[in-house]
């Protein structure tokens, strides 16, 4: 089936896929696995910054080889401590390449480049068969990550991993056992807050363009840089981090931070895709960078059992949700990673959420952070009721791997990290319009605004790129 997807046949195909109609199995033949005593054979795509730790963290389990190393500006100084790490690996500028040249010496890759840039290394490394772990959020569209999930279930041996890291850290096993034993029932509401300071803070909302071309670096390759997206000007507050910053290139800190947040109660409480969703406040919305403050709110509807679900996200200095009585302290987790901007600073609330259910509310941090019970006096009551969790037995890249070598499934493998970025690209779709959305979960459509609807798709690609959206 490889014909370009129009938008029209993409909502086809969506509601097949929403009906259970999945694709059929990949026609290359067997997928490589490496076998229990051997090593997975890793590419790297993205090398820098966050990319770097990404390999750093896979490397250490012991469980695979670093065989190739691809980035976009591989002389940049970002790009020097993974080059120092592993100097007699094969490098390489474009991905393409990399596939063409050493495609049979690669088991799996990682991708840590910027959100935009996942959908077409990802694409083409499930059509080769290669197993994937990608950085969240998986794309930077509703379509993208629709075709990612698609094409992973056409390569259905292939393994996939979304990198919110945390989903395979305690707060992963705590959710799900407390859920299984009663603990965490008939949650009606979720309140999550990401409310330190991001890199466009500051910036002039008024602003009327994109910032001026300036001399693009040697070392840099910006049109392959830009892949999809091409026709934007360099600019240094395009590139290295600060692509999140705008609408274009990232995702904001729902993006960013939303993976980490509310990924147990999304796969546990079985939300799936909202049926609305609304930008309810906007400090300093404009149409190029992602606001100042953004309170979004998302209605999901029942499911089986459960009730419907509103869970109101949160974010800037100032943009913080009602906080319950008994909350007490909002600690900050040594646990939790620190932003690309700098280490983790104390904020009036530091990032994480509070979970409403019938009889008992929670509070949790993010990443892999346990919750709490509040108030504290019902936590005491509580204590001897609460099941025994297991520990983790692999971190998040240790299990992708292990996934690799047959060992263990992934824990956020598209199927479940799909509707999760989804339920963010529909967010940053009513912060872009500063607007509301009615969503048909099962067309998956934009029932309300035709133009908000066109969104789920985005721009066209750039020439040249068209290939990638193939299933």
């Amino acid at each position: 089936m490889n014909h370009y997807l129009s938008r029209r046949s993409f909502i086809g195909r969506a509601v097949m896929a929403g009906g259970g109609v999945l694709l059929a199995n990949s026609v290359l033949g067997k997928i490589p696995f490496a076998s229990a005593n051997e090593r997975v054979n890793l590419a790297c795509v993205g090398i820098g910054n966050r990319a770097g730790e990404i390999i750093r963290d896979l490397y250490k389990t012991g469980l695979c080889n670093i065989v190739a190393l691809c980035d976009v500006d591989m002389d940049a100084k970002h790009t020097q401590a993974i080059l120092k790490m592993f100097p007699n690996v094969p490098r390489f500028q474009d991905f393409r390449e990399m596939f063409d040249k050493m495609g049979n010496q690669i088991d799996a890759v990682s991708i840590g480049t910027p959100d935009f840039a996942h959908f077409a290394i990802t694409m083409t490394a499930l059509e080769l068969g290669k197993h994937v772990y990608v950085e969240k959020p998986m794309a930077q569209t509703f379509w993208e990550v629709e075709l990612m999930m698609q094409k992973a279930r056409k390569h259905s041996k292939v393994v996939t991993q979304m990198g919110n890291q945390g989903h395979s850290e305690a707060n992963y096993f705590q959710f799900k056992a407390w859920k299984d034993a009663g603990i965490i029932k008939d949650v009606t509401r979720i309140d999550a807050h990401m409310n330190n300071a991001r890199r466009w803070h500051g910036w002039d909302p008024n602003m009327k363009n994109f910032p001026p071309a300036e001399k693009i670096p040697s070392t840099l390759d910006w049109e392959l840089w830009q892949m999809q997206t091409l026709g934007h000007d360099y600019n240094k507050d395009f590139v290295n981090g600060q692509w999140r910053c705008w609408y274009d290139f990232g995702m904001g800190a729902l993006g960013d931070w939303g993976a980490h947040i509310l990924d147990t109660a999304h796969e546990f409480l079985e939300l799936g895709l909202p049926t609305q969703v609304e930008a309810t406040y906007l400090e300093g919305h404009n149409a190029f960078f992602f606001p100042m403050s953004s309170t979004i709110k998302f209605h999901f509807p029942k499911r089986k059992k459960m009730p419907a679900v509103d869970i109101t996200w949160y974010d800037g200095l100032d943009n913080l949700p009602e906080i319950p009585e008994g909350y007490g302290v909002s600690g900050l987790d040594p646990n939790i990673p620190p932003p690309s901007t700098g280490e983790m600073e104390p904020a009036k609330l530091n990032p994480g959420k509070i979970i409403y259910g019938k009889d008992l509310t929670f509070k949790g941090a993010s990443h892999g952070s346990t919750l709490q019970i509040i108030p504290e006096s019902k936590a005491k009551d509580l204590a001897n009721k609460l099941p025994e969790v297991p520990q983790s037995p692999s971190n998040h890249f240790a299990n992708f791997l292990k996934a690799c070598k047959g060992e263990e499934k992934t824990r956020s493998p598209f199927e479940i990290a799909g509707p999760l970025s989804q339920v963010f690209c529909l967010g940053v779709i009513t912060q872009r319009l500063n607007g509301k959305v009615d969503f048909d979960p099962v067309k998956k459509e934009i029932t309300n605004d035709k133009f908000a609807n066109a969104l789920l798709v985005g721009p066209p690609p750039a020439k040249g790129w068209e290939q990638y959206y193939k299933v």
